[in-house]
């Protein structure tokens, strides 16, 4: 199994940026996908999740702003962020696990290697 982010990169504050999880070996669509990100001296943390049945949930903090969709014909996962804020820099994760979403990192069976997103003028 292998989950290959892409699209990480620098954007200013209030602009977008989407990045994506493709997946071999797996098919998402019976599995739960989530976006993990972790900033430097920080603890890994779910952003945003969806479920095999394509149920969505968000971290407070990113609500309004995220969105998490899935191709199924594409077995790609993508994270779409808009109004982006400096705190949302972070290497962001893809992970995903057979059962519901959960934000315990544990419990994730299978991650991608990170794209890092910068948010700075």
């Amino acid at each position: 199994v292998h989950l290959v982010e892409s699209g990480g990169g620098l954007v200013q504050p209030g602009g977008s940026l989407s990045v994506s999880c493709a997946a071999s070996g797996i098919i998402f669509s019976q599995n739960a996908v989530g976006w993990y990100r972790q900033a430097p001296g920080e603890e890994r943390e779910l952003v945003a999740g969806i479920s095999s049945a394509g149920n969505t949930a968000y971290v407070d903090s990113v609500k309004g702003r995220f969105t998490i969709s899935r191709d199924n014909a594409k077995n790609t996962v993508y994270l779409r962020m808009n109004n982006l804020k400096p705190e949302d820099t972070a290497v962001y994760y893809c992970a995903a696990r057979a059962s519901h979403i959960t934000d315990d990192a544990r419990l994730y069976d299978y991650w991608g290697q990170g794209t890092q997103v910068t948010v700075s003028s």
